[in-house]
């Protein structure tokens, strides 16, 4: 890293995996794991009390997923970049991580390669995507990034978070909890996501929750 210490932030729900990651990062040297978290809530509220330069985020994270986490950073701490580290090379899941504002895109089988590279270009204002990744690709995504479909672009952050709990099978009482709601306010949010999405049940929800990638099949 270049004589600079970089102080990282591990997100991902499997613990097996955030020690593999940490013992890479430390074999890397000049790299500081400040902390873990679990989801992608626990990961937001941790950037803000421990102030890492990069946070390695996953994906597929139960109760708020990564690509959602890092959209909700990029609004309150614009500094930290965030580089996706994730199983899915899909386009749709590249693009929508680059949309939310990640700084770089990692494929997990490709980690214990890139993970330095990616480290020190993302600290040097760069962007690095895997190579599994095409440039072209992304650079098309980027420059039509307005013009490409994005299926919960109707939605706002807090209908994002509702779509996805309601998709793992969280009860209304469970949902009004984790995110310090009112029931009647989850009601009328899943009313309302019912309503703008035209769909009548939550089996409908469930599968355009999977269609958008805020909950996979796992």
């Amino acid at each position: 890293m270049k004589g600079q210490t970089v102080r990282v932030l591990l997100a991902d729900d499997h613990g097996l995996v955030r020690a593999g990651i940490r013992a890479l990062l430390q074999e890397l040297g000049e790299v500081d794991v400040v902390g873990e978290a679990a989801d992608g809530r626990s990961a937001i509220e941790m950037v803000g009390q421990l102030h890492p330069d990069v946070v390695l985020m996953d994906i597929s994270m139960k109760g708020l997923n990564g690509i959602e986490a890092t959209s909700q950073m990029q609004k309150h701490h614009s500094d930290v970049r965030v580089v996706i580290l994730s199983m899915h090379r899909t386009e749709e899941h590249v693009a929508q991580a680059l949309r939310a504002g990640a700084s770089g895109y990692i494929v997990k089988d490709g980690a214990t390669e890139e993970l330095g590279t990616a480290i020190d270009t993302v600290m040097r204002g760069e962007r690095y995507v895997s190579p599994g990744v095409s440039r072209a690709v992304v650079d098309r995504l980027l420059q039509d990034a307005s013009a490409e479909p994005d299926p919960l672009r109707l939605l706002t952050p807090r209908q994002k978070e509702i779509l996805q709990l309601i998709a793992e099978g969280r009860s209304t009482k469970e949902i009004a909890h984790v995110l310090s709601l009112s029931i009647k306010t989850v009601e009328t949010h899943r009313a309302q996501l019912m309503q703008r999405l035209s769909i009548r049940d939550v089996p409908g929800l469930v599968r355009y929750a999977l269609r958008a990638g805020l909950i996979t099949n796992d």
